[in-house]
């Protein structure tokens, strides 16, 4: 306990600096055995062992679901990096989850075009239905709720991400019946991409891993149809899904025949 005091001397409300954070606890030993075999795999892949650390974070959060200290002390460990530089990258990112986290990481995209497509209500309705607020999770340890940033989407607004798959073109009620759905643990299929797996089975994805779920890799698909409109009226295909206005070029041609 230490005390502030103005320049003139008089003490001032003290000031406790508290102790300082002992070390993170390590990993079990069966875990850390497990953890650095795969850790392994992974730095072997890159040419500076330092550019795996994106990878192991995923790793490590697929271990425990979120990036705890002992997760960051053992990337630091096997990559010859303080602790502090790790927590510099895993704070940075979003996709790293910094407390206890549900199986599913339910995001609703409120940028710009998603927002006033709906995404504020759906992240209002959800907000209500579920009783959490922004990152936070349901009792049962199964929803954890985010509004998050544009998906790369926005031709099929509003956007909502489960476990970084795609639920598009929702309203609040089926955004409502999905996670209703995900906490009944019901069967729940993105509108595209592969099937849903936990949030600690995609982070293992994530970190590199081969997803060896039958079918999964094929059903993971390319672009969908409102993606590749463009490309068709390029290529002089016609569209696939209702009516799409004319090019200026034509539409100028049909005015000046009618007239």
């Amino acid at each position: 306990m230490t005390t502030v005091s103005s320049g003139g001397g008089t003490p001032q409300t003290p000031l406790s600096l508290g102790m300082p954070q002992l070390p993170a606890p390590d990993f079990p030993a069966d875990v850390r055995a497990r953890l650095e075999a795969d850790a392994k795999e992974v730095i072997a892949r890159y040419p500076d062992s330092r550019s795996a650390l994106l990878p192991l974070l995923h790793l490590t959060q697929a271990e425990e679901g979120h990036v705890s200290r002992t997760g960051i002390r053992f990337c630091a460990e096997v990559l010859g990096l303080t602790t502090a530089e790790v927590t510099a990258v895993a704070t940075f990112y979003t996709m790293y989850r910094r407390g206890p986290s549900g199986d599913y990481q339910v995001g609703v995209c409120t940028n710009t075009l998603c927002a006033v497509m709906g995404g504020d209500a759906i992240f209002e309705e959800l907000k209500r239905h579920l009783g959490v607020g922004n990152n936070e999770t349901t009792p049962d340890g199964k929803v954890t709720l985010e509004h998050i940033e544009c998906n790369a989407a926005c031709d099929y607004a509003p956007v909502v991400m489960v476990n970084w798959e795609f639920f598009d073109n929702q309203t609040p009620e089926s955004a409502k019946a999905m996670v209703d759905d995900l906490i009944a643990g019901r069967p729940v299929a993105p509108t595209r991409g592969a099937p849903l797996c936990t949030y600690k089975e995609t982070a293992r994805i994530l970190a590199g891993f081969p997803d060896e779920r039958e079918g999964a890799v094929e059903a993971s698909g390319g672009a969908g149809p409102a993606s590749l409109i463009g490309l068709r009226i390029a290529r002089g295909e016609p569209p696939q899904h209702g009516k799409v206005v004319h090019p200026r070029g034509e539409a100028a041609a049909d005015t000046e025949e009618g007239e």
